[in-house]
């Protein structure tokens, strides 16, 4: 072989292997980009996933402090309402005014009699005694919104009565709204907690066809709502300025005579009057 060929062989070799080598060099650089790209996204990933972990760890230590403050929260108004009952019985329970827990709700159940005349919405004084007790016990859980409700038996009003009270929806809801007013006007209940309501007949606890039956249908029952049961139409924000500005509680207590609504007892297990 001529000594020019060889030498031209030997160059074209060593430019094929060195191109060989740059090829494979080439290739090993963007195997390592791409290596080092994907552990970029990797460390990337992990770390959004450290993160994601973290707050999710956040969340849940956030639930469970919610969880321990209601329960806190749920036992100090079982202790309120249990402390609450126990000051009612207490202060007014006899064999003419009872307590009941129905629902959640603490009802005073009293006989019509020891508030009122038959017939009449005007307080005995016998039921202001009664009622300044209440405002009495109402005055050491402010929070707690008081529904006040008249009940009657069927019988309907006399005829001589009929021009102030035509019908047991007006009694009912007039004695409910003079019980509303004493405890404002003079036993200093927020008139803001309060609300007054007449059901007439039509809420009756035991069968109208005997007298004793309509003895415990003729009723005023207080009611004891917390704040979430009571809801927002009893908490007006306008305060008002003095006592002396408590000369409308109609205007405060939502006074109302509702229409029937069955024969479901609703408001306790105890006596009241017409």
């Amino acid at each position: 072989m001529p000594k020019e060929t060889w030498i031209i062989a030997s160059v074209l070799t060593v430019l094929l292997l060195l191109g060989l080598l740059g090829l494979a060099s080439w290739e090993k650089k963007q195997e390592v980009e791409k290596i080092r790209a994907e552990l970029t996204e990797a460390q990337a990933a992990a770390a959004k996933a450290q993160a994601e972990a973290a707050e999710l760890k956040e969340k849940v230590a956030e639930g469970q402090t919610r969880i321990r403050d209601l329960q806190k929260e749920k036992d100090t108004a079982v202790q309120t309402h249990q402390s609450l009952e126990d000051e009612m019985r207490a202060a007014l329970e006899s064999k003419d005014v009872t307590i009941s827990q129905l629902q959640g709700k603490l009802t005073v159940n009293i006989l019509d009699h020891v508030l009122f005349d038959s017939g009449e919405a005007d307080l005995k004084p016998a039921g202001a005694a009664v009622l300044r007790k209440v405002a009495a016990v109402l005055a050491a859980h402010p929070s707690l919104k008081v529904h006040v409700i008249g009940h009657t038996d069927n019988v309907p009003i006399r005829a001589a009565a009929r021009n102030r009270f035509p019908s047991n929806w007006e009694l009912s809801t007039a004695r409910a709204t003079a019980a509303v007013r004493f405890l404002t006007e003079a036993a200093g209940v927020d008139p803001r907690r309060l609300g007054a309501v007449g059901y007439g007949e039509f809420r009756p606890v035991a069968d109208n066809a005997t007298p004793e039956g309509r003895a415990r249908n003729r009723r005023i029952a207080i009611t004891i709502l917390s704040e979430e049961l009571a809801g927002a139409d009893t908490a007006p924000a306008a305060a008002p300025k003095s006592p002396a500005s408590r000369t409308a509680p109609a205007a405060s207590t939502n006074a109302v005579a509702e229409p029937p609504a069955g024969a479901t007892p609703s408001e306790g297990t105890t006596p009241a009057a017409k």
